[in-house]
């Protein structure tokens, strides 16, 4: 099994929810984040005024997979969430070692 932790864009959720639907993953838990890459932020103009957005909002998706998935998942994600600009995102993989499901006690891949 894999974690992957797909960091993109707000208004890119829907497409990647979209471009994963017709996959038998497991699910996916959503999180609102703020942070920064490499960039440090970015500068914007409001009113005439120009201000620096230090914490950029983002939404962060995981899922836990069985590991023949975890290729077409990433890609997947890449081509629904790829603008070419900077701000993209991240996408992290990790082996997970062990699920249980604490409604059935179900375990690993009959977990997911």
């Amino acid at each position: 099994m894999q974690k992957i932790e797909a960091i993109i864009r707000p208004d890119k959720l829907q497409v990647v929810k979209a471009a994963l639907e017709d996959l038998a993953h497991g699910g996916m838990t959503l999180t609102e984040v703020r942070g920064h890459g490499v960039q440090r932020g970015i500068t914007e103009q409001w009113r005439g005024r120009t201000f620096a957005v230090e914490y950029i909002t983002k939404i962060k998706i995981e899922m836990v997979v069985k590991d023949q998935d975890v290729e077409v998942i990433l890609q997947r994600i890449v081509e629904a969430a790829r603008t070419g600009e900077v701000g993209d995102g991240k996408i992290f993989v990790a082996p997970v070692s062990r699920a249980l499901r604490i409604r059935t006690g179900e375990q690993d891949d009959a977990a997911l």
